[in-house]
């Protein structure tokens, strides 16, 4: 999963940033509106954790950019503001749930995971297509009923691509995906190519079809409509 925080508290923002990246989620802060925008507009993620008082105006205009923009992103409130006035505004407004600080990690962690599993794997914990089935629990892949070996990167291309089933998705946008900022300046994503490649050998070794495409000049999709 990949997380975005926007919280001008940068020691906040830090203990955040470290807690999730140990749960093994790719993590980016921002800590104005403005460098939020510029990274909602280069990048996708699966969750925005948004503060409400920022310095450069409320997290409530940025969620009425990510609305007008349709950003499918989850969003997930963090605000001091702990007034029902606030709570009721924030989710009328279109995120996803409302955490008050000071709040716990683990709560936050368990938020995140339920904003996760309610936009993007219909309320449960495993998602599945035809043979292939993930466990984002226990972060294990099963073909036909029986477990594979996967790393945690492969486990995570292969949710990516399961969420976004059908869609070409470029090796840039796969990187960003798995890897965060850290791939802005590369200038090329052939590594991307060989996890694709393990995983694609992993999923044919196990009798899976192979539903994985690669899109010439373009990048890589989950074909839904492949029968062998």
């Amino acid at each position: 999963m990949k997380i975005l925080i926007v919280e001008d508290n940068r020691e906040l923002a830090s203990s955040m940033h470290d807690f999730l990246s140990r749960e093994g989620y790719i993590c980016e802060c921002s800590y104005k509106i403005g460098e939020a925008v510029e990274k909602l507009s280069l990048n996708s993620y699966d969750c925005i954790l948004l503060d409400i008082m920022l310095p450069d105006g409320s997290g409530l205009e940025l969620l009425k950019f990510i609305k007008e923009e349709k950003i499918n992103s989850g969003i997930l409130i963090i605000s001091a503001r702990n007034a029902l006035d606030d709570k009721v505004i924030g989710l009328e407004e279109g995120a996803d749930d409302y955490i008050t600080k000071p709040f716990h990690l683990p709560e936050l962690h368990a938020r995140l995971r339920a904003v996760f599993r309610r936009k993007n794997l219909d309320g449960y914990n495993h998602v599945s297509f035809n043979e292939i089935k993930l466990n984002t629990d226990t972060l294990e892949v099963s073909i036909h009923d029986q477990l594979i070996e996967v790393t945690k990167k492969e486990f995570d291309l292969l949710l990516y691509f399961l969420v976004n089933k059908n869609r070409v998705l470029s090796r840039q946008s796969i990187a960003n995906h798995l890897w965060g900022d850290q791939t802005d300046n590369l200038s090329n994503f052939d590594f991307v190519y060989q996890h694709v490649k393990n995983l694609r050998k992993k999923i044919s070794s196990a009798k899976g079809i192979d539903y994985i495409e690669t899109v010439y000049g373009l990048g890589y999709k989950f074909n839904i409509h492949k029968t062998s």
